[in-house]
């Protein structure tokens, strides 16, 4: 059959369209760092492109229901609903997005499956109030963050022991702790997580900034989210041993400061402070509200709203309980039946 010119147009507009929005099947290198294909990596793990917009976005759905969403040139990818920092921005090439190897392995992967062994039982945790003594922290008026943190330790307390853990702090009082001694405490007394309590503060934008941020350590390789991409040379710590629990425990404390508290989502971030750098448990650091924000400062001094805020975190820890070890089902028990002969 003979072919007409239009349907030559046609079909090298397919085929070039076809080569434009083709996959790449190998790493590429983009600003010195290895990048892959998300759809072809979706389509490895199960996942289908379920929306979002040619070059600016894309959608990642899969059959248990797990929603992936990127934005080109963005360093936050939203994953079931929660934003969650990533080391470098979603590259766009011909069509395809791309995706950092690193950003992969050490935020998606981590989030998207669960975990592949059973943790250890939580039993211990640690809280430390920020800041405190000669340190005080943000402000909010005549209020600063160090009495905050130290008020929502101890109702935060409360509420663990509630629960049933033991709970240490690094502060019980308004007084100063050294950086390093506070994860040494954790570190002393065998805790099974290190969660640091802070509250947030800006000089700009003060009427607009608001939300919750949750801190884990940042990836061997990675620049902090503080960092303005410097830090990457930064070596090992022991806290990298643990990064992957932590970034869950991050996760399931965002999404519970988020969903409870109904404030602004302002991600899962990486840092390499100091508190988090020598914990050698799950260690996160929360900053639970803006201080600088007019209404979000005054109500983080509020009895009620510091009870909602501890709320929300056991909420998130004892989410991240479940998925890192799930409790033993019961032992399956049979009936004996006797063998004794019964006279008639």
């Amino acid at each position: 059959m003979a072919i007409s010119p239009a349907m030559s147009r046609r079909s090298f507009l397919l085929l070039f369209g076809a080569a434009l929005l083709a996959e790449p099947t190998e790493a590429v290198i983009i600003n010195g760092h290895s990048y892959v294909s998300l759809t072809g990596w979706a389509a490895a793990n199960g996942f289908r492109r379920a929306g979002g917009d040619l070059w600016e976005t894309i959608v990642f759905t899969n059959r248990a229901s797990a929603r992936l969403s990127f934005e080109k040139d963005s360093h936050t990818a939203e994953i079931n609903g929660v934003n969650v920092g990533m080391s470098f921005p979603v590259a766009v090439d011909k069509g395809s997005f791309l995706i950092a190897q690193l950003d992969l392995a050490k935020a998606v992967e981590p989030l998207v499956f669960s975990p592949k062994t059973a943790g250890k039982k939580i039993t211990t945790i640690c809280l430390d109030p920020g800041h405190g003594g000669k340190d005080p922290g943000n402000r909010a008026g005549r209020n600063f963050e160090k009495t905050a943190t130290l008020t929502l330790a101890g109702e935060l307390s409360a509420q663990l022991k509630k629960a049933g853990f033991n709970v240490i702090q690094t502060r019980t009082k308004d007084q100063y702790v050294e950086l390093p001694a506070r994860p040494d405490l954790a570190n002393r007394r065998h805790a099974d997580l290190f969660v640091s309590l802070h509250f947030n503060g800006t000089a700009s934008a003060q009427s607009t900034v608001r939300g919750a941020e949750t801190y884990c350590i940042t990836p061997v390789g990675a620049s902090s989210s503080n960092a303005e991409g410097r830090g990457a040379s930064f070596g090992a710590t022991p806290a990298n041993l643990m990064e992957k629990q932590s970034l869950l425990l991050a996760y399931q404390v965002q999404k519970a400061l988020v969903n409870n508290l109904g404030v602004p989502d302002r991600s899962v971030r990486r840092a390499r402070f100091a508190v988090l750098r020598d914990a050698e448990m799950p260690a996160i650091v929360v900053e639970s509200g803006y201080l600088s924000h007019p209404v979000e400062g005054a109500k983080i001094f509020q009895p009620a709203y510091q009870q909602q805020i501890a709320a929300a975190l056991v909420k998130g820890i004892l989410s991240y309980q479940k998925l890192i070890a799930p409790p033993v089902p019961p032992a399956v028990t049979t009936k004996k039946v006797s063998t004794a002969k019964h006279s008639r």
